[in-house]
């Protein structure tokens, strides 16, 4: 079991769909939660960072504004993403660039920057771990999604390989899958526009299901898990 109360939680994405909600899951079990976000707009306190993505040096800088406000981390969320619709002979440069430096670059950045000191936390007795939400589709690549399927699956290649390394240092990676949710993303794409999806998961239940993964040491979150 982990002790969500005793812990130090950065949330990368916490102003708007699963990010807020997990982050306020994390804080109603007692955990101290750091929140990070790119929109001014949507993300104030003294425990919250603004922070675009895109930019490189982003990753070290919300880290390492954790560590100086706490002086320690226990767990990072990683729940920023962006979305684009549309064939594969239509998909720009720009999407791309956007897709995989937002999905992909950027989580795997993150957990560079947050290995240390989250190995420093698993010495100290504790069970640090790190969460992705890679999605369904890098399960079951989709049509009209083939570029930010691609973004999604690159994101749990490299989780699936780098938790056999973190292990080592007693990190935990969670990969979550869950199927479209109710977040509202695909109504803000970056390019294209969403098809006619199903109703999808509420967001309340796929939130509390990743906080209960968190807090019961489970190490992976497929699709069916939803």
């Amino acid at each position: 079991m982990t002790k969500l109360e005793e812990s130090v939680v950065l949330v990368v994405g916490a102003s708007g769909g699963l990010g807020t909600r997990i982050a306020a899951l994390l804080s109603d079990a007692g955990a101290t939660v750091v929140r990070a976000a790119r929109n001014p707009e949507t993300i104030s306190g003294p425990d919250a960072f603004v922070a675009d993505l895109r930019d490189e040096a982003a990753a070290a800088a919300v880290v390492a504004a954790a560590i100086g406000a706490h002086g320690r981390l226990d767990g990072v969320v990683i729940a920023a993403g962006a979305v684009a619709f549309g064939p594969v002979g239509e998909v720009t440069d720009a999407a791309l660039r956007e897709l995989f430096d937002i999905n992909t670059l950027a989580p795997i950045r993150l957990i560079r920057e947050a290995m240390p000191h989250l190995a420093e936390s698993g010495t100290a007795g504790r069970d640090p771990f790190i969460l992705t939400l890679s999605g369904v589709v890098s399960e079951a690549p989709t049509a009209g999604l083939a570029a930010y399927s691609a973004s999604k699956s690159a994101l749990a290649a490299f989780t699936k390989a780098a938790s056999r390394e973190l292990r080592r240092a007693g990190i935990r990676i969670v990969d979550a899958r869950p199927g479209h949710t109710e977040t509202g993303l695909a109504t803000r794409p970056i390019a294209g526009t969403a098809p006619a999806f199903p109703t999808g998961l509420d967001p309340d239940a796929v939130a509390q299901r990743i906080v209960s993964a968190l807090a019961d040491g489970e190490k992976d979150l497929p699709s069916t898990a939803f």
